[in-house]
């Protein structure tokens, strides 16, 4: 006998579970996007209020007051001269941040561009500019400043020159990578097709898909502008005295890192957050433009 269903009974319900609707892809900024914003931000409202206000003036000369510890009046401490430390701090964010800004344009200026030409002509133009990239990566920015610097004299600029002029390669070789990727698209190859000009194919389509990697790389080279400029200053080739600087700080504070340790701590724990502000910014914006973390991370 055929059992029937009993219409007064409600359906039943499937051992098997409906199928869970997809989660949606997580739109937050990630936890290293966040620390790498935060650190950075200090450093740039540092820099900012170094222009309208510091405790003390940054160069000025206090026998007196040398040597002192953190207090009420000097937050940092003094100098051997007895400046503020506090007050050079924060002019020492505003150099580290000119010399940054500086350098990186210079090599996003001239090294973008040409990854991009390099990507889009090809052929001998392409290996021409590839291979002089590899050449001014043999001169890392530390030996092109000493040779600027036995040539042009130690300053802030002949640093900010020397850094950028090293950067150029890394922009070049990302920027052509990029563009190898989209001139292999569809919409790419209808435009060829359509006639239209390698410069109007870059302007159009090349540097606007480009851009993502372009600002991943400039947070990165602008973490390790900030380490040159340190590394030149702390060897006398980069901002000459008495403009304070955290590099020139690092080196003043050798003599007395065992009698007063926090001249040295001071401007070296700047330098490090700085750094890795720079880096973990870089990290959390790669993650976010690159489509492919983007997708696994649903």
């Amino acid at each position: 006998m055929s059992r029937t269903s009993n219409p007064t009974q409600g359906p039943r319900t499937s051992a098997i579970s409906a199928p869970r609707a997809p989660r949606k892809r997580r739109g937050g900024l990630s936890p290293t996007l966040i620390v790498g914003i935060v650190l950075v931000g200090i450093v740039v409202v540092t820099a900012i209020v170094s222009f309208v206000w510091t405790p003390f003036d940054p160069v000025q000369v206090n026998a007196p007051d040398r040597l002192q510890g953190p207090s009420a009046e000097h937050w940092f401490g003094t100098d051997k001269y007895g400046r503020d430390l506090f007050s050079g701090m924060l002019v020492g964010a505003r150099i580290t941040l000119f010399v940054g800004l500086v350098s990186v344009g210079i090599a996003l200026l001239i090294g973008t561009p040409l990854g991009i030409w390099a990507g889009i002509r090809g052929g001998w133009t392409e290996e021409l500019i590839m291979r002089s990239s590899d050449i001014v990566l043999a001169f890392p920015a530390l030996l092109l400043a000493i040779m600027s610097a036995a040539v042009f004299g130690a300053s802030t600029l002949t640093a900010m020159v020397a850094i950028g002029i090293s950067t150029i390669p890394g922009f070049a070789r990302v920027a052509r990578s990029g563009t190898l990727q989209v001139m292999s698209t569809e919409y790419v190859l209808a435009a060829r097709a359509a006639s239209q000009s390698r410069f109007r194919i870059a302007l159009r389509h090349v540097l606007p898909n480009i851009v993502g990697m372009v600002v991943v790389q400039s947070s990165v080279a602008f973490a390790l502008a900030v380490l040159a400029e340190a590394a030149l200053s702390f060897l006398g080739l980069g901002t000459p005295p008495p403009t304070p600087s955290w590099g020139r700080m690092l080196q003043e504070s050798q003599q007395f890192l065992g009698t007063h340790p926090l001249l040295a701590i001071f401007p070296g724990a700047a330098i490090a957050l700085a750094v890795m502000g720079f880096n973990l910014l870089g990290d959390g914006l790669r993650d976010r433009f690159d489509p492919k973390l983007n997708g696994s991370r649903s």
